[in-house]
């Protein structure tokens, strides 16, 4: 996938994406490349990128996922305020929303890795959907100031094509939160306007008039001889089903109503070729039919690009069926007559996914569609021949248009010749939306996108080289390792305890020395005139220390785990825990290694990977790490959060220090923890085990904390506990 050199607009919207984290609106006539566009960025893209698209089969079409199942949407209108009864209806609000999706913890890990996130086909979209993706994504994320979390969002569609379907009792309950029921309605983007793109250059059409034409349409500015150009194309006398014409009609029964019709008038024997589906692959996203019935002579249409590089045909190409047999299709195609003999294609129903190997959003196959990539095409609806392109179409147009669909309908045509009319086209059928006429004359100009680049290149670039620098991931990922060795049966225990803490210990020393650089360097690329003298020097050393000591402390620490454990059993899969655990420090060993600033490379040593256990030191209850000390902080007033930050430790380990004291009934449960969720960990507890402190905070979600958790089974541990005579006599 290419980008065309000389679109101008096209090679915005890609720096737009590529080279900032602004949020960006991209539209453009039919034609004009949005397809293409998406599938450029999905290529050529560094960011972690996911697509999603608002029904089933845009989504297939788009290589992406429907936005209700990647988010668990509800399917009942989203007021962020009020949850109401209106008949049968009822509203979700925020904290049902929140309360109501049940992501695990690998999706969870998804959402906070991703960068970029596209949505196909937006005009479909409802405002209160996106407010509640953007609602979603902030709580996940845990980034309630940004619009989605942080997440870069690549808008595409045309506004005046598909509308989102709302209901009447829908709209009346999203109405007096919502002026509109389009995607920039939504209160995320009314309060975060993104930047706005329109793609110029036609592709489809290449005549004057016809443009014109629909851009009127596009505009409401049809006038008298709009109307009369428009009408001519209506001669009912003339229609031909058998001229490589396909009928384009508003409801599914008329189409397949034609296409049986006209089969059956052939002679000659039917043959059915079964599709074949494997896996998860809903039957409401099928491109064709699962049973693929031909006769010879049938008209036909191509529903994919052909990938083999030899272009012979595209999406909305049409043939006749040539010759047949249980095993093999045959095709004439249309214009030239070339035959083709014809493969089967698949189409995948797919989930993303975080790999911590690769540092990438992968996508994984849940299902597939294996089919002939064709289907009858004497008729076809507008809804399926959104992105289609035809030499020639006959539009069953009448009264019972929905809007956009008039305008969806002829921009599928190359030229005004072949457009014919079944009805003629009245007024009333093609009036566009003034509010989406409103929401289109905000597009940026060329000169609005040029400065914007030219301030956010350099920021999104210093980011980048500032993430680098960021040790938070890791320490989450250690604090996670800690509570897994709390929970295991392992040899010499006492030493992987201590080791685990060791490592945290060592890992938010080093992260208070990277945000002290982080504030240096920020100065530095913050000058108008960057030093690149002193940028190149500064950020040298940083690289070679932090290499050295992620090496040296983390990873080396965590070969010490792996020499203890090396042929002992039953700790299989404590031991690939442990293997990933380095290799996720190796990784970030080498992210900092290769940090560059834009075209600006830092060269420093290679550190070899070789196993270098070093000997831990064993955890002193001393003054100023006891958990004595802890204590003392805490009845002095202090919130955990102080003692932490006052002690340099994390939040988990000050929770452990305290759940000992509650243990022993000198600090109350109560104090902590409501009696709501002392239900909830117990109940759950009950189910999976009062020693599996993951699989409890798996099924508990972020409301609880690893130390919420600690503190209530360790208070419930304490009531099993049998009473000394001492405490029997209190």
């Amino acid at each position: 996938m290419n980008m065309d050199l000389e679109n101008e607009w096209f090679k915005l919207a890609s720096d737009v994406v590529n080279y900032t984290s602004q949020n960006l609106f991209l539209t453009g006539k039919a034609g004009t490349g949005k397809t293409t566009f998406l599938k450029y960025i999905k290529s050529h893209t560094q960011k972690h990128t996911a697509v999603l698209a608002p029904t089933g089969v845009a989504a297939i079409n788009a290589g992406g996922v429907t936005m209700h199942s990647f988010f668990h949407l509800p399917f009942i209108p989203y007021v962020p305020g009020q949850t109401n009864m209106f008949g049968d209806i009822k509203t979700a609000d925020k904290h049902a929303l929140i309360k109501g999706v049940r992501f695990n913890r690998e999706k969870i890990e998804l959402l906070n890795e991703l960068e970029l996130l596209i949505i196909d086909e937006v005009s479909m979209l409802r405002a209160d959907m996106l407010d509640a993706i953007d609602d979603l994504l902030r709580y996940f994320r845990r980034n309630s100031r940004d619009a989605f979390g942080g997440v870069q969002v690549l808008f595409i569609g045309d506004l005046f094509q598909l509308p989102p379907v709302v209901g009447d009792e829908e709209w009346a309950l999203m109405k007096n939160d919502y002026s509109s029921p389009f995607f920039f309605s939504a209160k995320v983007i009314e309060n975060n306007p993104p930047l706005f793109i329109e793609l110029k250059k036609m592709y489809r059409q290449n005549e004057k008039i016809f443009i014109q034409l629909l851009n009127n349409i596009r505009n409401n500015n049809l006038d008298d001889y709009d109307f009369e150009i428009l009408n001519e194309r209506y001669n009912r006398d003339a229609m031909d089903l058998s001229d490589n014409v396909i009928t384009l009609t508003t409801h599914n029964r008329t189409a397949d109503q034609i296409n049986g019709q006209e089969l059956a008038k052939l002679d000659g024997e039917l043959i059915s070729f079964p599709g074949e589906i494997k896996g998860e692959f809903s039957d409401k996203a099928l491109p064709t039919e699962i049973n693929l019935d031909l006769k010879i002579g049938a008209q036909i249409m191509f529903i994919k690009n052909d990938i083999s590089g030899e272009r012979k045909y595209f999406n909305g190409k049409l043939a006749s069926v040539k010759s047949l047999s249980p095993n093999e299709i045959v095709v004439s195609l249309a214009e030239s007559h070339d035959e083709l003999t014809l493969s089967k294609e698949k189409w995948s129903n797919i989930r993303y996914n975080f790999n911590k190997d690769t540092n990438k959003v992968e996508e994984e196959e849940l299902g597939s569609f294996t089919q002939y990539p064709i289907r009858l095409a004497w008729a076809i609806t507008i809804h399926k021949s959104q992105g289609l392109t035809f030499d020639k179409a006959i539009i069953d147009a009448g009264y019972s248009f929905a809007a956009g669909q008039v305008y969806v309908a002829l921009s599928r045509c190359r030229t005004i010749d072949g457009v014919l009319l079944l009805s003629k086209i009245h007024p009333d059928s093609i009036q566009s939306d003034e509010r989406i006429i409103s929401f289109a004359t905000r597009e940026n100009s060329i000169h609005e996108i040029e400065e914007v680049l030219q301030k956010e290149k350099p920021k999104f670039t210093a980011q980048i080289l500032l993430k680098t620098f960021d040790w938070r991931k890791l320490i989450v990922a250690l604090e996670n390792f800690k509570n897994t060795t709390l929970e295991k049966k392992l040899p010499e225990k006492e030493l992987f305890e201590s080791t685990a803490q060791y490592m945290i210990d060592k890992a938010i020393a080093q992260q208070q020395v990277a945000d002290k650089f982080c504030k240096q360097l920020q100065q530095i690329l913050e000058k108008e005139v960057i030093d690149e003298k002193l940028l190149y020097d500064r950020v040298s050393k940083a690289k070679e220390y932090f290499a050295k000591v992620l090496h040296d402390e983390i990873i080396a620490s965590i070969n010490t785990l792996q020499s203890v454990l090396k042929g002992k059993t039953k700790v299989k899969e404590y031991s690939m825990e442990v293997n990933d655990l380095e290799s996720n420090f190796w990784k970030k060993l080498r992210q900092v290694q290769k940090a560059s600033f834009g075209e600006m490379t830092f060269d420093v040593p290679e550190i070899e990977k070789t196993s270098s256990p070093i000997e831990i030191p064993k955890h002193k209850e001393e003054k100023g790490e006891s958990k004595t000390e802890t204590f003392k902080l805490y009845k002095e007033g202090k919130s955990i959060e102080e003692i932490a930050k006052q002690r340099g430790l994390v939040n988990s380990t000050i929770e452990g220090h305290l759940s000992d004291y509650i243990g022993k009934g000198e600090l109350s449960i109560h104090d902590f923890v409501s009696e709501e969720q002392i239900t909830k960990i117990k109940l759950t507890a009950e189910k999976v085990g009062f020693d599996k402190f993951s699989p409890i905070k798996q099924i508990l979600g972020d409301a609880i904390s690893y130390g919420q958790i600690r503190m209530v089974l360790t208070y419930l541990k304490s009531l099993s506990k049998p009473k000394t005579t001492n405490e029997a006599s209190l």
